[in-house]
């Protein structure tokens, strides 16, 4: 069995690192579009690279966008946020100590 290389556009794989940028792994975005999930990676990888990625909003307005901040900032708030769901369970625990105490 020979392996086929595909061969994708430009435009395909600007919209696959979108995509993966927006969505919650890069290898989840490379199973929706079909894409082996090592070629998405190395698209992400290139994209990294360059350091910025056209990304048209809503209203068609085109902003070109740092990808090494954005990645950034979504590591800074994945971590605010594990941090804030250990604070919110440690005072569920507390509020179920004193209602205990109170009765």
């Amino acid at each position: 069995m020979t392996k086929q290389n595909r061969s994708y556009t430009k435009e395909f794989k600007e919209e696959a690192v979108k995509l993966a940028f927006s969505s919650i792994s890069v290898s989840s975005a490379a199973k929706d579009l079909g894409v082996p999930a090592a070629t998405m990676y190395s698209w992400v990888e290139q994209a990294r690279k360059s350091g910025s990625q056209a990304i048209t909003s809503a209203e068609g307005i085109v902003n070109h966008v740092d990808v090494t901040e954005v990645l950034e900032e979504n590591k800074n708030l994945r971590s605010r946020l594990r941090r804030l769901e250990q604070e919110k369970a440690i005072l569920k625990k507390a509020a179920a100590y004193f209602a205990r105490e109170l009765e």
